[in-house]
């Protein structure tokens, strides 16, 4: 196939991945602006489907469980966290990198949403939504520990890269709410670099 066919022939897939993301998105605004209006229990799947103008059936392709309809992001979050050590320039640090995607991900998006206050406190209320969040949380750990061993070169079971994962993940949910939550993050991901005595005043 000459490149000319090939280009021809990715045209149509590039133009059905982006219909399949606009689908996707639609749907997702729609669960996410009934679910904070009326509450996640308060709201069924057919509604969804029929505010975002798809069937039940297309929901469900995009959207196994109802759970995932909130947290729509997923695999974008997974994947730019596990970026951030993989792709992170020489010689910087495992933890200055996942300070700074930290930083400028999880503090930024919390900042420029309007509504990330509304969303948290919907899954803070919600048992089925805490719960989808935890496993989440601990699949993003896991692959997360995996990847620091492989550019650690260090066991796949090593503990001290769980334990870095694990601390990643918590510290800007732990820094929610305090006057100056960069300073705070900054704060605590020099306690990984520097040792307890870093965070002296």
């Amino acid at each position: 196939m000459t490149k000319t066919e090939t280009a021809a022939a990715s045209a149509p897939a590039g133009r059905r991945e982006r219909k399949k993301a606009a689908t996707r998105q639609a749907i997702a605004d729609a669960a996410l602006r009934l679910f904070l209006e009326r509450g996640y229990d308060d709201v069924g799947i057919r509604e969804i489907a029929d505010a975002a103008d798809v069937s039940t059936t297309t929901l469900f392709k995009h959207f196994p469980v109802k759970e995932a309809l909130v947290f729509d992001e997923d695999a974008e979050h997974e994947a730019r966290l596990l970026a951030a050590v993989r792709e992170r320039t020489a010689g910087r640090s495992i933890p200055a990198a996942l300070r700074d995607h930290a930083l400028s991900h999880r503090l930024a998006a919390a900042d420029s949403d309007p509504r990330f206050a509304a969303f948290a406190g919907l899954v803070n209320d919600t048992p089925a939504l805490r719960d989808y969040l935890q496993s989440m949380w601990l699949r993003h750990s896991a692959a997360l520990a995996q990847v620091i061993a492989e550019e650690s070169g260090l066991p796949a079971d090593d503990p001290a890269c769980a334990a870095l994962a694990h601390f990643a993940l918590e510290a800007p949910r732990a820094v929610h709410g305090h006057d100056d939550p960069r300073q705070a993050l900054t704060r605590a991901f020099d306690l990984l670099e520097n040792g307890w005595q870093a965070t002296s005043p």
